[in-house]
């Protein structure tokens, strides 16, 4: 007698819940609780390194709305075909809830608006990026869980011990309805878990990136740089896994593509930029995470978090005593 085990992974049988007239989306929820996760993480992080914690409340308010929309636009412009055809509805565009946020564009944008946030304050960015990088990884993995809930992204048919069933969904009337319908328990395929690849290589990530920053106590937006380069190099070879419609560019996936150059940008970035980790008075000159009175901000690398500072009583990290020939006083700021 020849015994056959069958493990493959199941699909949840839905994502949605319905609470009365409101529904409740798995993709939504995996994505707030990454979003609360990387917060509480950086804000432990940032305090750390000498910055104020109530910042990050401020950057991840910013972070949250722009990276929404840029994750958005990455995914509506890279899958443009689904949503600008002859029979396609315009609406869907901005239908967020149905899943389709590009990581790479809700980072880019998200990053961006901090950055301007930062340097509006006078202070520097690279210090707080540094700090959100295991944060951002850890929501990245935790909001993967949603597409497992949507059944989407997932990599080509498999017969391996692992696969994941997709099944058929419906709604109330028997219409195929693959986010919002329920699981009629018919297997359609068995395919690769792509979302679990990347889920677990994600967390890997965090360990790699807490443990590098702690060892090498990197600085100077290495540790981002790191997260850039080694999220990239993980998320090509997934891409090579998928089978999922996607647009090309010289014959290989978008993904694919923007990966390979996000990877030689990290990578390049590492190389090129060097330093320890900045100093808490380079962080948060005041220490109370406001715009820094007295300190020029063409003075100091928004980036980077170098070049002399000026508070009234550090000049380039230096304590002025008290009055004296050496000491005039507090610049003006602008």
């Amino acid at each position: 007698m020849t015994t056959t085990l069958l493990a493959t992974i199941p699909s949840p049988p839905q994502g949605v819940w319905h609470l009365g007239f409101l529904p409740i989306r798995a993709y939504a929820l995996c994505i707030v609780t990454g979003i609360i996760a990387a917060i509480f993480l950086t804000r432990a992080r940032y305090a750390a390194r000498g910055g104020n914690p109530e910042i990050v409340m401020d950057a991840a308010g910013i972070s949250v709305i722009l990276g929404i929309i840029g994750g958005r636009l990455y995914h509506v412009i890279t899958d443009y075909d689904s949503y600008f055809c002859s029979n396609c509805d315009l609406v869907q565009v901005f239908m967020v809830t149905n899943g389709g946020l590009g990581i790479m564009g809700a980072v880019t944008l998200g990053a961006l608006g901090v950055w301007i946030m930062m340097r509006r304050r006078g202070l520097p960015f690279a210090p707080l990026a540094d700090a959100a990088a295991p944060g951002i990884i850890l929501a990245q993995a935790i909001g993967r869980l949603g597409n497992w809930f949507n059944q989407e992204l997932y990599g080509r048919p498999t017969d391996v011990p692992w696969g994941l069933e997709i099944y058929r969904r419906v709604d109330e009337t028997g219409a195929t309805a693959p986010l919002t319908g329920r699981s009629t328990g018919e297997v359609l395929t068995v395919v690769h878990p792509t979302f679990l690849y990347e889920l677990l290589w994600n967390l890997g990530m965090v360990v790699l990136l807490l443990w590098a920053d702690r060892r090498f106590r990197m600085g100077h937006g290495r540790v981002f740089a790191l997260y850039v380069a080694a999220y990239a190099a993980g998320r090509f070879w997934v891409e090579l896994m998928r089978s999922d419609p996607a647009n090309h560019i010289l014959g290989f996936r978008v993904n694919t593509v923007t990966s390979t150059l996000l990877f030689i940008g990290g990578v390049l970035f590492l190389l090129l930029i060097r330093g320890k980790r900045e100093e808490p008075e380079v962080v948060d000159p005041r220490g109370d995470g406001s715009r820094t009175e007295g300190t020029d901000s063409a003075g100091v690398d928004p980036v980077s978090g170098t070049g002399d500072t000026v508070t009234g009583d550090r000049r380039g990290g230096s304590r002025v005593s008290g009055p004296g020939p050496e000491a005039d006083g507090p610049a003006t700021g602008r």
